[in-house]
């Protein structure tokens, strides 16, 4: 008897994929580079399911390519801005994300965005191997102490607590803004609300970004916002490269409006070689490495496949983004 087939669209952890061939015969793209869209379509007219990483976009000429055949599409990543979600939805396919599990993870480096910026890290290191190194100097390599500073958070979900209660441990001031007050969470962790976003971009020696991908949201992070900003600030993304605008952004470090940038995500990615942005000193830029710990990107993708499983045998989804559309299947 032939088996449903499932896609995956890169690479992943061999206990994912030995999983998903308890039931499916496992189609993976074994190119380093994501597959193209015409691969994609052609993949959704024959397949069950699609495992997926934030490099696919499931846009709506995908998922009608798959509406007789594709069932449910599983992402490796707790974003979801890569997906479709209203079409999938009303098209009956069932589309899940891997929340929680990179959580401490992503937090990890956004703090060391914030050290590596604030120290110089990246600089230092580039001068020594380059030979342009010579002698200690009073002066140089001098930046801003995180220890005692105060960091303004957007967005205290899951990662935004954790960057928070890190920063506590170096002594810091935390500030947050989100769309709902957390009071309890205020008490437990003594952080300070700012309703008014403008007063944490005024206060904050760091804004680390820990936000969705919405309409709402995309370009936040412009021209007024950072000229709000401390001459001497760090602004730091992890979230998604479209909330900052980067031309906004790269005209803010020259000038001076900002002292710094660490970025995990940039729009678009990855970032083109030519892009002013890489000219700079006081940008670090890491390729999207966010929840790349070797047990994070395992757990992320064994997730991904037990979403898969669960759906395909009428079981509880771990994390699926619309519920309504595997009641409906029952």
């Amino acid at each position: 008897m032939t088996r449903p087939r499932v896609f995956v669209t890169l690479p992943m952890a061999q206990e994912a994929m030995d999983l998903l061939d308890t039931k499916f015969d496992v189609l993976v793209w074994s190119n380093d580079d994501p597959p193209p869209k015409e691969i994609l379509i052609e993949r959704a007219r024959d397949c069950f399911a699609f495992l997926t990483t934030v490099e696919d976009k499931i846009d709506e000429i995908i998922l009608m390519a798959g509406y007789h055949h594709l069932r449910v599409i599983a992402n490796c990543a707790v974003g979801f801005d890569n997906f479709d979600l209203e079409i999938g939805t009303k098209l009956g396919i069932a589309m899940c994300n891997t929340p929680g599990i990179l959580t401490k993870t992503t937090a990890d480096l956004a703090f060391a965005l914030i050290l590596a910026t604030a120290r110089m890290v990246v600089q230092g290191d580039r001068d020594v191997r380059e030979g342009k190194w010579r002698s200690w100097h009073p002066l140089a390599y001098s930046g801003p102490d995180v220890h005692g500073a105060t960091i303004g958070i957007i967005g205290l979900g899951q990662i935004g607590l954790e960057v928070a209660k890190r920063a506590l441990g170096f002594e810091m001031t935390v500030l947050y803004h989100n769309r709902r007050r957390r009071h309890d969470t205020e008490k437990i962790y003594d952080l300070q609300f700012c309703e008014d976003i403008s007063d944490l971009f005024k206060q904050s020696d760091f804004v680390s970004l820990h936000i969705p991908l919405e309409k709402e949201t995309y370009h936040m992070i412009g021209r007024i916002s950072l000229e709000l900003m401390k001459p001497t600030a760090i602004l730091v993304n992890t979230a998604r490269g479209s909330v900052v605008d980067l031309e906004a952004l790269y005209d803010a470090l020259c000038n001076g409006v900002i002292a710094g940038a660490g970025l995990d995500v940039t729009e678009p990615e990855p970032i083109p070689p030519e892009h002013p942005l890489l000219d700079l000193s006081n940008v670090i830029i890491t390729p999207h490495i966010g929840s790349a710990s070797t047990r994070t990107r395992r757990e992320m993708a064994v997730l991904a496949a037990r979403n898969i499983l669960a759906f395909a045998e009428g079981k509880v989804m771990p994390s699926c983004l619309n519920p309504q559309v595997v009641e409906q299947k029952g």
